[in-house]
């Protein structure tokens, strides 16, 4: 590396680093790259998924617990971690971002954007991250404040690179590449289930592609990155956050095997790119390590 190479995820609640892109992480930190996860809330309204956990103790201590949750997740990814001290927003089926009237006062997705994203600008005119992550104008699902943390990150990476705004946090950042997630797409999960059939397996997808995939968001993977080899930590690193995943769940019942040669990526697309690359990649630093060729 010519230069130290810096990524920021950001992202709404703990859990959510080690359910979306924490394998990439975990890869480029081994790398040697220097990894910020950003956490926007505490996760304080979050279910208790796990129904071993699913006790009154934990519920008392919920805040607690999960901030305990995301330092064992975080030492095992092996990434930086800052939050933002939001409070969690909760779950509203149907939520409209135009009137979050229904949410809790004071709660993250009822900040004002302009407000929210302060100090996200700071940790971005700090960390000067060459890629950040984030979620996509949907916020990958509707939750409050998956489509908050989207908004404010595409306002705070604005704000960073302009001189003339919040002066007070340093030296303005223009980040060159920002990416929003793609994590579940029809083409995905088609490859995992014909990988379970193909193993002798019994496929827990298959009724998953039953489901009316309208709006699905497979066209827009621009970058592929290859990380089946941390498949695994990202693994641990989810069952760390113990309160929000059943370890018998759905989510560990494809062999690691099966998903290594069936899909052994993590999956983005490019929205934002100040230097020159050529997509389809498999490297969100392409084009930041070094020039893209010009003669492919």
């Amino acid at each position: 590396m010519t230069q130290r190479l810096r990524l920021m995820a950001v992202h709404a609640h703990p859990d959510d680093e080690s359910s979306k892109g924490a394998a990439t992480m975990a890869r480029y930190v081994r790398e040697g790259a220097d990894v910020l996860v950003v956490t926007c809330t505490g996760g304080e309204r979050g279910d208790v998924l796990n129904p071993k956990l699913d006790r009154p103790e934990v519920w008392e201590n919920i805040a607690e617990i999960r901030r305990a949750e995301m330092a064992a997740a975080r030492d095992i990814l092996g990434v930086d971690q800052a939050w933002l001290g939001f409070v969690d927003s909760g779950w509203i089926e149907g939520y409209d971002p135009a009137d979050p009237s229904g949410l809790p006062e004071g709660c993250f997705a009822r900040v004002p954007v302009e407000e929210a994203a302060a100090p996200l600008v700071k940790l971005i005119r700090e960390f000067r991250p060459q890629v950040v992550l984030t979620y996509d104008e949907e916020g990958g699902y509707p939750h409050p404040d998956h489509i908050q943390t989207h908004l404010i990150s595409m306002a705070a990476i604005e704000a960073a690179a302009d001189p003339a705004r919040f002066g007070e946090f340093g030296e303005a950042w223009d980040v060159p590449k920002v990416y929003y997630h793609i994590s579940f797409t029809k083409v995905k999960f088609t490859a995992l289930h014909e990988g379970m059939l193909a193993a002798g397996l019994e496929s827990p997808y298959g009724e998953r592609l039953n489901d009316d995939w309208q709006g699905d968001k497979s066209p827009r993977i621009t970058t592929r990155v290859p990380c089946g080899e941390y498949f695994e930590l990202r693994d641990d690193a989810l069952r760390a956050h113990a309160t929000q995943i059943d370890p018998d769940g759905p989510w560990f019942r494809a062999p690691l095997t099966v998903q290594r040669t069936s899909w052994p990526t993590e999956d983005y697309q490019l929205v934002r790119s100040t230097v020159a690359t050529a997509i389809p990649e498999e490297d969100l630093f392409a084009g930041v390590r070094e020039p893209a060729r010009t003669d492919r």
